[in-house]
């Protein structure tokens, strides 16, 4: 006996009956009009083993086709979505979408930059110096303060005369405050639009007990109070013109690696940065952070830092000078030199795009990081579980000569 097409056999999947049989072809054949049935919506999707051939005979081609066309309909229709696939849609998306969004928001650009008045830290040589002669070539008031004399004629001899500059030594007070009342008096009531805050002296870069409190405080006096006492002089023009703060923060704000108070006073600009910048948003007031990495910006230090290794070494107890032995100090200055010609990039343009950005974008970003060091190397090392860094960071180093293992660091001759 025939069973009812769609009908429902055992195990919950429609019988093998509903397709149409020789009998019904052949008198569809006589009357002319086609298969002898009609399917206008399959009731249930069928598995491929289903639409075989019943009693010999087989499916036509469009039947097929129209089948499996409907199948995938049913798939994808919204009603057919579990809330899994839905919820997966929906976050993919949002994340494209915010990603349109922060691409289309990081292009707008302040109007009418002419005539606004930045005031740059540590313009003597280096990025300071860089940034101070790009921003006068856009149109800005530059106000440079530079350490020395020397540096601030050989600044103003090479830009336009609307380019000022100021002596300014961070580690004394009443010097920061001539150079607050000079910037003052340059403002003339608009206000202050930039503060660049650039601090990138030489330290002492040895291992801790190589360092007597003094080596802290000649680098924590000018790279970290000195900085933060700057800020806090110029935080009412800042407030006033709606300006932004531009600190500029090496590789070793993200990853402590030598010893000093180099690395100190990084953390400590970081934090003072993220606190400024919770705060300073009620003014108007944008404080953004660029973590740079290591650039040969004019001089290189290397040798100054050499120096500076052996004057510690020179001063050392015999002591601490046993439980190191000579071999190491040796060994340590040569890694010194080839982290330098390693790391060290001559292409300083990122770290002024960089820093460029954060003041004319309308909305500068909280942090940027410029350099592959920077971008890849440190930020990895930052993160990365402290098993891990500390024994990569072994590796670029010799071993002191009572540790038993007074070999040099593995990755110092790769």
């Amino acid at each position: 006996m025939a069973e009812v097409p769609g009908q429902v056999g055992v195990g919950g999947q429609q019988n093998i009956a509903s397709v149409p049989r020789r009998a019904d072809f052949r008198e569809a054949s006589r009357s002319k009009t086609g298969p002898g049935f009609d399917v206008q919506q399959p009731q249930t999707t069928q598995s491929a083993s289903q639409l075989q051939v019943q009693e010999g005979c087989k499916i036509p081609a469009e039947q097929l086709v129209s089948t499996w066309r409907y199948r995938l309909s049913l798939q994808m229709s919204p009603q057919n979505l579990s809330f899994s696939d839905s919820l997966h849609i929906a976050i993919l998306a949002s994340i494209f979408s915010l990603i349109i969004y922060w691409l289309i928001r990081d292009r707008y650009r302040v109007r009418n930059l002419s005539g606004k008045h930045v005031f740059i830290t540590g313009c003597d040589t280096g990025l300071g110096n860089s940034l101070a002669k790009w921003l006068d070539k856009r149109g800005f008031c530059v106000i440079a303060a530079c350490a020395t004399e020397k540096g601030g004629q050989e600044l103003q001899s090479c830009s336009s005369p609307s380019l000022k500059t100021v002596n300014l030594n961070l580690a004394d007070s009443n010097s920061i405050a001539r150079a607050v009342g000079f910037v003052t008096e340059e403002t003339a009531g608009k206000g202050l639009f930039g503060l660049v805050c650039n601090a990138e002296g030489t330290a002492p870069v040895a291992p801790t007990d190589w360092l007597r409190i003094e080596d802290f405080h000649s680098v924590l006096d000018v790279n970290l109070l000195g900085l933060t006492e700057i800020t806090l002089k110029l935080l009412p023009l800042l407030k006033k013109a709606e300006g932004r703060v531009v600190n500029l923060i090496n590789a070793k704000g993200l990853m402590a690696f030598v010893g000093g108070g180099y690395s100190l006073s990084k953390w400590g600009m970081e934090a003072f940065s993220d606190t400024l910048r919770i705060e300073m948003q009620h003014f108007g007031v944008k404080v953004s952070v660029v973590e740079h990495g290591f650039f040969k910006a004019g001089v290189v230090n290397s040798d100054i830092t050499e120096k500076c290794l052996f004057r510690l070494w020179n001063g050392l107890t015999p002591e601490i000078r046993d439980s190191y032995g000579e071999e190491y100090f040796v060994e340590y200055v040569k890694a010194q030199r080839s982290s330098v010609r390693r790391l060290c990039d001559h292409d300083i343009s990122s770290v002024i795009k960089c820093m460029e950005h954060a003041l004319i974008a309308k909305y500068p970003r909280t942090r940027y990081r410029a350099g592959w060091d920077a971008k890849f190397f440190w930020l990895f090392l930052s993160y990365a579980p402290s098993c891990l860094s500390d024994m990569l960071l072994r590796m670029m180093f010799p071993a002191p000569a009572d540790s038993g293992r007074s070999v040099p660091g593995v990755l110092i001759n790769v």
